[in-house]
């Protein structure tokens, strides 16, 4: 038997409720096992981020051929990347090591508002990771941002900057819509070849912390156990779903509180 395994690259957070925490906590829930190499420390919790101490490039290159030269990694998922150095850093390892499976979530705002991501990393993020992606899954704002455009009001200005997102070298692009309005949380699966429109029922909670870390971790997950991206994006989509709508489960912390992982379970 062989053990699916998902390897996250990205930062940590201390309250436990996205980050590497969230990555591992829904590699655990989905049957995969998880590793990590870390990119950067931040001193957070539901109320907001008070402090980020990034890894040095070097060690967070030294995490990840630690792990590749040991693990059989199914898929990856990249996270907070924090600033340039760092990309490249992740950029040339995993240009070496060739994983089948890349998921890039670009993480440059935390749901409290909190910038993750200087300034001046966002073009060396679109220009040597984006490329290397199997899909990247950036909410409305992040897919605006990364275009330097205004955010997609309608679902034809949305399939129109997957497409322009496409032409940045990934291979899919997942927009996530849980920033938009409506009854409805649609994203959006854009490929070379269609758009998929994945909805499910918009849940009225405050409690959303670490969502789109899980959201991309979950795909990894998909991938890593043989699934293909549109089978893997909508058992995410099913999967994040439940958690959100049984994160008010928790009682933690006095702000945006974490989404329930493991609520298959208890």
């Amino acid at each position: 038997m062989t053990t699916p395994v998902a390897l996250t690259i990205a930062g940590s957070d201390s309250s436990g409720g996205a980050g590497i925490q969230a990555d591992l906590k829904t590699f655990a829930a989905l049957g995969v096992f998880g590793a990590s190499a870390i990119t950067a420390l931040t001193a957070q919790n539901t109320r907001g981020v008070t402090g980020i101490h990034a890894v040095p490039a070097e060690f967070v290159t030294a995490q990840i051929d630690a792990v590749f030269s040991d693990l059989e990694v199914g898929a990856v998922k990249i996270g907070m990347v924090a600033q340039a150095a760092s990309i490249d850093a992740i950029a040339a390892a995993l240009s070496r090591w060739a994983p089948g499976h890349i998921v890039l979530d670009p993480v440059m705002v935390a749901t409290s508002g909190d910038r993750l991501l200087a300034s001046d990393a966002v073009d060396a993020l679109r220009i040597k990771l984006m490329p290397l992606a199997s899909v990247i899954t950036p909410n409305l704002p992040e897919a605006a941002a990364l275009l330097d455009e205004p955010v997609a009001a309608s679902e034809a200005e949305i399939e129109s900057q997957g497409r322009r997102l496409l032409a940045l070298g990934c291979r899919a692009v997942l927009i996530k819509g849980g920033h938009g309005e409506g009854a409805e949380s649609i994203d959006y699966l854009v490929d070379a070849s269609t758009t998929i429109a994945l909805a499910a029922p918009r849940v009225a909670t405050s409690n959303t912390h670490g969502t789109g870390c899980s959201l991309s971790s979950a795909v990894a997950a998909g991938l890593a156990r043989g699934e293909d991206l549109e089978r893997a994006v909508r058992n995410a989509k099913t999967w994040i779903s439940a958690a959100i709508a049984a994160a008010d489960r928790f009682s933690v912390g006095h702000g945006h509180g974490p989404i329930h992982h493991f609520h298959k379970f208890y």
